[in-house]
């Protein structure tokens, strides 16, 4: 079994992973919105605005746009060389953040209760929620937050999150990566060389225990150094792709798995899936904390 390193993941050459690459999934994303980038085109169900700012762009920060592009561009721009996880997938985008990835937690709750609203319609079977929480946020905010979250799962949705940035103390996870119900996403630590000044981007994402002494992240993923879909793609001097780094790019590394999951497997539930996943994760070094790493070998075959 031959593996492929690619931008935003680790494919397998064989028949099962490239039959199942997301198609008849659909996944939804809340986070800065999306842009009409060449890797998305036609696969963009829907979009709904929750900010109520003014802008000529549907992606102001082009953060949402290159979470998409991981969870499921299809690499159209580049040959193919910086394609997702599942460039079959239908998307699904509400805009909850603003230009500087920052959000009211109102705007947030808004496009949870969307696509609770609309998930039978548009039969939306994954939510990424590349957003977590800030340090000074009210406790009466962050438990509303969880509590919509919590929600979504138990409607059934597979409701991905990620850890948070604020790593790699204990402790650190962001709501609602802190749920014990969603699956929530870190970056492996790596080794720091000696004299490496560049500590914060190295380490940074979220760990557990969290209060209720839940082990956190479930699994973790690629996130540091990712190539995706650049948002101001098409205006001058603007390349289609660009690199990102965070636990938020890890988050569509694992919803983009499960639509490939789904895809072959329609039937299971959301709490199958979170224990298929599970299963399936390989530890590796900087994994100690939660289930270890995704390996797509093992997820996609019984």
């Amino acid at each position: 079994m031959k593996w492929v390193k690619q931008s935003v993941g680790y494919w397998c050459e064989d028949m099962i992973m490239k039959k199942y690459t997301g198609k008849g999934v659909c996944a939804a994303l809340l986070d800065t919105g999306i842009a009409e980038h060449p890797d998305l085109r036609g696969r963009i169900a829907l979009f709904r605005d929750f900010t109520g700012e003014e802008r000529s762009t549907r992606d102001d920060s082009g953060h949402g746009t290159h979470v998409a592009g991981i969870l499921g561009g299809d690499g159209r721009a580049s040959r193919g060389v910086y394609a997702g996880m599942a460039p079959e997938v239908l998307l699904v985008a509400g805009k909850v953040l603003d230009r500087e990835g920052n959000g009211n937690v109102e705007h947030v709750l808004r496009g949870i209760r969307w696509l609770l609203d609309i998930r039978k319609r548009y039969d939306i079977r994954i939510v990424n929620i590349s957003v977590g929480t800030q340090p000074g946020l009210s406790g009466e905010q962050k438990q509303r937050f969880l509590d919509a979250v919590e929600e979504m799962w138990d409607s059934g949705l597979v409701v991905v999150v990620s850890a948070g940035n604020y790593g790699p103390g204990e402790g650190t996870v962001a709501v609602p990566g802190n749920s014990r119900k969603v699956i929530t996403v870190g970056v492996p630590d790596t080794e720091i060389p000696p004299g490496y000044r560049r500590k914060n981007h190295v380490n940074y994402s979220g760990r557990g225990p969290t209060a209720s002494c839940v082990v956190k992240p479930d699994v973790f993923a690629p996130g540091t150094g990712i190539i995706s879909c650049n948002a101001r793609y098409g205006k001058p001097g603007e390349h289609p792709y660009i690199m990102k780094t965070g636990t938020s790019m890890a988050t569509p590394v694992i919803s983009g798995a499960v639509a490939c999951l789904l895809s072959r497997y329609p039937d299971m539930t959301n709490v199958e899936v979170k224990l298929k996943l599970r299963e399936s994760c390989v530890p590796g070094p900087g994994t100690e904390a939660g289930w270890g790493m995704l390996d797509m070998g093992k997820l996609m075959h019984a």
